[in-house]
């Protein structure tokens, strides 16, 4: 029997929903999963009506966790009150699955199962791929604990059944279409990811500085196209880099060493790819760091966290 899995998620972050259940396929393929959300309402389906039954009778709620779900009034007040009251009667089991960073730790959600580990939000992993396993993982070990996964098992309680009206029809839950980038979209990517990557050094400088006596970074943006970030301990410069839209095989955003470094130098290059769901940056694999690992598919967190670990390794020992 399939345990029944209801997703509460603000429509803002419905392409990451759609990431998720991309790694919920082998769960539904092994039978051990009925997924629910509100884009499986038919026409005519009364929506306050429709979630609560949803609700009533899922085994497992995830709630997607980000600002515009703690904005809003339906997911928070409606969706997770509903959720948080079936879960302390053991009817239901609620994971609180962070995507994007959010107050959340205010909320009465820290007393419950939060994912990925350590409640990093999705979109800050390096690799939103292993971000997704490890949240599946946790619906997995809780499907095995509330005894979905070997056989079938006693209702949580006693539900009546309900009659389906004669208007709606059988369908498939696979309605996932592949979605097409053009050429401005990849470059609106690269754009924003490469302001993304500016703010990011910028803040990381200024919170080194803060933390550490003795440091100093400085951060210079010289065009929209180029910024520059250097690192001193006790006046003397320990690492520096230059990070500029282009690189020697254009089209992506290279990182070179040195804040004076060339156009036509770099130690490491990101270039915008995409497959059927999403845009995403992929490294060349020309550092040490990501030697050996050119198929990861980052974030613009994960593009940032590269590069900074890259100015920063000569300050944390790390080998070259």
């Amino acid at each position: 029997m399939s345990a029944r899995v209801f997703i509460s998620y603000s429509h803002k972050d419905e392409a990451l929903r759609d990431e998720l259940e991309v790694h919920l396929a082998m769960l539904k393929r092994q039978g051990l999963i009925d997924v629910w959300h509100d884009r499986r309402l038919t026409p005519g389906d009364h929506l306050d009506d429709s979630v609560s039954r949803e609700l009533d009778d899922a085994d497992i709620v995830l709630l997607l966790l980000s600002p515009d779900f703690l904005a809003s009034d339906y997911c928070y007040k409606i969706e997770k009150a509903h959720a948080l009251e079936r879960h302390r009667e053991g009817t239901a089991r609620v994971i609180s699955v962070v995507l994007r960073p959010c107050d959340w730790t205010h909320t009465d959600l820290g007393r419950y199962v939060l994912t990925p580990k350590d409640a990093q939000p999705i979109t800050r992993w390096p690799d939103k791929d292993e971000a997704f396993l490890d949240v599946t993982q946790s619906i997995r070990r809780a499907i095995e604990e509330i005894g979905k996964a070997s056989a079938p098992a006693s209702p949580h309680r006693a539900i009546e059944p309900k009659p389906v009206p004669a208007a709606v029809l059988p369908r498939s839950s696979n309605l996932r279409l592949k979605k097409q980038f053009s050429d401005a979209d990849r470059d609106a990517f690269r754009e924003e990811t490469f302001e993304f990557l500016a703010k990011f050094f910028e803040g990381s400088l200024e919170e080194l500085q803060k933390r550490n006596d003795g440091i100093e970074g400085r951060f210079r943006r010289v065009d929209s196209n180029k910024f520059t970030a250097a690192i001193y301990r006790t006046g003397t410069k320990i690492s520096s880099c230059t990070v500029r839209l282009g690189g020697m095989f254009g089209g992506g955003i290279a990182y070179a060493e040195g804040d004076n470094a060339r156009d036509n130098t770099s130690n490491e290059e990101l270039s915008v790819e995409n497959d059927d769901q999403s845009l995403f940056l992929k490294p060349m694999g020309m550092s040490f760091i990501m030697r050996g690992d050119s198929e990861k598919k980052l974030t613009q967190e994960g593009a940032a966290e590269l590069y900074w670990s890259m100015l920063i390794q000569r300050l944390q020992g790390s080998q070259r």
